[in-house]
């Protein structure tokens, strides 16, 4: 195999400015085996290179188990008052809480029905959550629900700034700003 050149190789593009200002991990692949592998089961990072290892993650997608928190009383569907109760219990006011259960389970939960016809109940099932990716994310999900180690360390190499491991509020805006799609207003 042929060596990479040192162009191949920059992260950076003197005339791409943005590309200085959020920096990646250059020794990601260092840090953890297999970085650009995608997991189902498991969300490592540097620290965690085998995940949650207290975890059960029942053969459930890492997106699926990501929605499952709102599931509390584990029959595969969260509806918005679940994810209202989920929202308070990390700790969100009532308003936000609020906000949030209305318009996430209304924005998703057509695409997560085993049918085509439509919920007035707004229930999100967790077996097909992976329908309900959207654009202007992260991307630390794939579509089919999989974890991507790489791009979840981008978000802490790209945005954090004051703290290397965690997001301050304006951290969190520039990143969701960054990310965005053009004509992507459901995910804006």
């Amino acid at each position: 195999m042929e060596n990479p050149s040192e162009d191949s190789l920059q992260t950076v593009a003197a005339r791409a400015p943005i590309t200085a200002q959020r920096k990646l991990n250059i020794h990601l692949q260092e840090q953890m085996p297999k970085p650009y592998l995608a997991r189902a089961l498991e969300a490592v990072d540097p620290e965690h290179i085998n995940g949650s290892t207290d975890h059960n993650n029942n053969g459930m997608s890492v997106l699926q188990q990501h929605v499952a928190f709102f599931d509390k009383d584990k029959d595969g569907i969260v509806y918005p008052c679940d994810t209202y109760k989920g929202f308070r219990a990390i700790g969100f006011n009532v308003p936000f809480s609020l906000l949030s259960a209305v318009v996430i389970n209304v924005a998703f939960s057509y695409y997560t029905l085993p049918g085509w016809i439509p919920s007035l109940k707004f229930p999100l099932y967790i077996e097909n959550i992976h329908r309900a990716k959207h654009g202007s994310d992260t991307e630390s999900y794939d579509t089919e629900g999989r974890f991507d180690p790489a791009k979840f360390d981008a978000i802490f190499s790209k945005y954090a700034i004051k703290h290397q491991d965690k997001l301050t509020f304006w951290e969190i805006q520039c990143m969701l700003k960054g990310n965005r799609n053009s004509n992507d207003f459901l995910g804006w």
